[in-house]
């Protein structure tokens, strides 16, 4: 699996990428800072790019038998995509995830690191810059919340009442068809919201604060990995619609991840239209 001293260097990396080519440049981008990939509201930043390489060095440097591949590296080269599932080990990074937010000014962007063995992620790590904290999971460990002055063993949302439920559905990732019928299924729910950013959604499923989330069509490993081993880790469950179980490998289907085996089964009654 990965080792203590790999696991401390993962996490280095990340707070030291985080401290040095992140927040300097949160609420301080200038224009020519910010461009864009797939369309006007998939942005990527100078702080982006930097990150990720610099987390890239840093692991390749203390853990060279490990793979690095990370989002911007594939928005580069898409043959990348196809290595995400190869024997391992292979970390996944998303430098920062909820990039919008970000260029926007809005406190709510993460990184994102999951290791992968074979399209199995076996550690993740769900880092918030801002507040210098983390969610870290390991396969056959807890998922645990981390600052520096304080670990807690986390438990996901046992609630399993429709009308209590609380999820992230990310209607703008859907066909602009399909938004509709999305939306008239979630009337059943308590309150469905977005927050544009992974990292921060899969926190607050592995907390116990939320009761799902729902991916949209294109599953990227960078954005999910870390977050779906955490919320099993934390006693959740996450396949997608089809009943698949989740592997970085699939580039098609809508994963859902929820608090327990029971939620799963009711939030997928509703959507299981998306399989």
């Amino acid at each position: 699996m990965v080792s203590a001293a790999q696991k401390a260097l993962l996490l280095q990396a990340v707070r030291d990428a985080a401290r040095d080519e992140i927040l300097p440049r949160f609420r301080a981008l200038e224009a020519s800072d910010i461009s864009t990939k797939s369309g006007p509201s998939d942005l990527v930043t100078l702080a982006d790019t930097r990150a990720e390489a610099a987390i890239a060095a840093a692991v390749e440097a203390g853990w060279p038998e490990a793979r690095v591949i990370g989002e911007e590296g594939v928005a580069a080269d898409k043959e990348l995509r196809g290595e995400m599932a190869a024997p391992g080990p292979v970390v996944i990074v998303d430098p920062v995830d909820g990039t919008w937010n970000f260029a926007k000014g809005l406190a709510v962007f993460g990184v994102i690191l999951a290791v992968a063995v074979e399209g199995r992620p076996v550690y993740g790590l769900l880092y918030d810059p801002v507040m210098d904290d983390w969610i870290e999971a390991e396969a056959g460990g807890p998922a645990e919340f981390v600052s520096p002055a304080r670990r807690r063993v986390l438990a996901t949302s046992k609630e399993e009442r429709k009308s209590r439920m609380t999820g992230y559905v990310p209607f703008g990732l859907f066909p602009r068809p399909m938004r509709g019928r999305i939306a008239q299924e979630t009337t059943v729910f308590n309150r469905i919201q977005t927050l544009r950013c992974s990292a921060h959604e899969y926190r607050m499923l592995a907390q116990g604060h939320v009761e799902f989330v729902l991916s949209g069509p294109v599953p990227h490993p960078w954005d999910h990995a870390a977050g779906v081993l955490a919320v099993e880790r934390a006693g959740g469950v996450a396949r997608f619609l089809d009943g698949g179980a989740y592997e970085t490998g699939r580039r098609k289907g809508v994963l859902l991840t929820a608090g327990s085996e029971a939620a799963w089964e009711k939030v997928a009654e509703r959507f299981s239209f998306l399989g």
